[in-house]
């Protein structure tokens, strides 16, 4: 499509909105500074660099083929460039903590240390972008029985207690070095296959490991905690440690430590969107890992979809940015993973610039005024404004492809340097 033309479809756009009181060059703006923290672990189907075990465990998996698999940090880093050069906007990277460039040399988890990052952050500063990280609770042999923080082996949980400990070091590192605050957050396997006892004796060692790892105070500036839950895993059907509400609860009681919801961790019918008001009356802040269930927690690569757009709305309806932190969660091994990476972070940036263009203090008035048809009638009238003609002209400003534009790009680095790994 012809600039020129981008340019005449946003100044009818831009017309088009001003007439129900919105402007646009504030809403793109606003979607320029905030910040989308893309998942390494895309980029190499949830391997990371230790190989230490064989495949996946803790009820996680990927599943596809596809050709390409980044095998080393610096494979993964020239595919998550290339990711971020056809993106518009502010990006961070998240880190799991087997992503550790430890130069061939084995690192027990129980003994990470920031240095085994310094490339990564080496990186990060080159490219203007910050780092979230995560500890790795799983694919380990510790982790085999499918309990960390909350075995009833003390030793094990000792070890893993310890990884949490380094890791939120690891995060404050991070925050110091690139001047960007690091979101480090705890998610773990724990849980039973079949219907277990008891309940209560996991949950008590998981809130002392939780107890111990965070006791130590780190400047939020630098480092921001979170935890978060899940439904279920594979091998974990019937019972999760750290299910939504110990998480909740552990958030609300530890108001520094930021609550995460996932997309895919709750039952088929509940959706995120729904619980971002409520929580925010009790928790400082939210970290929200964007994804799309299929059936079941399979982190499929996010779509443009009512659910996306609705947790959008709810942090531009109720203004906090300040207080929501933004992160996609998925791995699909069967198609390009960079393709992977645009689309889905494309379109978490869409429905962000759809939420930015309603008209917000309006519908409320309507809202108050108990005129629900008109409310009705007008959120439906929205969904087909010219949104999509500001995201084009949003992206020829910030100088990456616009629309389809991008795919031929992927399509040659797959030839020249995907299909040769």
């Amino acid at each position: 499509m012809k600039n020129e033309n981008i340019i005449k479809a946003y100044e009818i756009a831009k017309e088009t909105y001003f007439e129900i009181g919105i402007d646009t060059e504030k809403a793109i703006a606003k979607l320029n500074e905030t910040e989308i923290s893309l998942h390494c672990w895309q980029g190499d189907d949830v391997g990371g660099f230790e190989h230490i075990v064989d495949g996946m465990t803790g009820g996680i998996m990927a599943t596809g083929n596809y050709f390409g698999r980044a095998r080393t940090p610096q494979e993964l880093k020239a595919d998550l460039e290339k990711a971020m050069s056809l993106l518009p906007g502010k990006q961070k990277v998240n880190l799991h903590a087997i992503y550790l460039d430890n130069k061939g040399q084995k690192v027990e988890r129980n003994e990470i240390e920031p240095k085994h990052f310094d490339t990564w952050v080496e990186w990060a500063i080159q490219n203007k972008i910050g780092l979230d990280f995560n500890p790795s609770y799983f694919s380990h042999p510790l982790s085999e029985d499918g309990f960390t923080l909350s075995s009833n082996d003390k030793a094990k949980r000792d070890f893993w207690i310890e990884h949490g400990k380094r890791s939120r070091k690891i995060g404050e590192y991070f925050g110091k070095k690139t001047g960007k605050t690091c979101v480090t957050n705890i998610w773990i396997p724990d849980g039973y296959k079949d219907a277990p006892i008891d309940r209560m004796a996991p949950r008590e060692r998981l809130k002392d490991s939780l107890d111990q790892i965070l006791a130590e105070k780190i400047d939020k500036k630098f480092n921001k905690d979170a935890v978060e839950s899940k439904l279920f895993g594979i091998g974990s059907e019937s019972y999760v440690t750290g299910s939504h509400e110990f998480y909740m609860g552990y958030a609300c009681k530890n108001n520094d430590v930021l609550l995460a919801l996932d997309a895919g961790h709750f039952h088929p019918t509940e959706v995120i969107s729904t619980k971002i008001s409520a929580l925010l009356l009790f928790v400082d802040e939210l970290l929200l890992h964007i994804s799309r269930p299929v059936r079941w927690d399979s982190d499929h690569v996010v779509m443009f979809d009512d659910e996306l757009n609705a947790i959008m709305r709810e942090i531009v309806r109720n203004n906090v940015f300040d207080r929501v932190n933004i992160a996609l969660d998925y791995f699909d091994a069967s198609i390009n993973r960079i393709l992977a990476w645009v689309v889905g972070t494309r379109n978490a940036q869409k429905a962000l610039l759809s939420a930015l263009l309603e008209p917000v203090e309006k519908l409320k008035e309507i809202e108050i005024s108990t005129d629900y048809s008109a409310r009705l009638a007008l959120s439906e009238e929205l969904k087909t404004y010219p949104f999509n003609a500001v995201f084009d002209y949003y992206c020829l400003t910030q100088g990456v492809p616009i629309r389809d534009g991008w795919i031929s790009d992927i399509k040659v680095y797959e030839k020249d340097i995907l299909s040769k790994r």
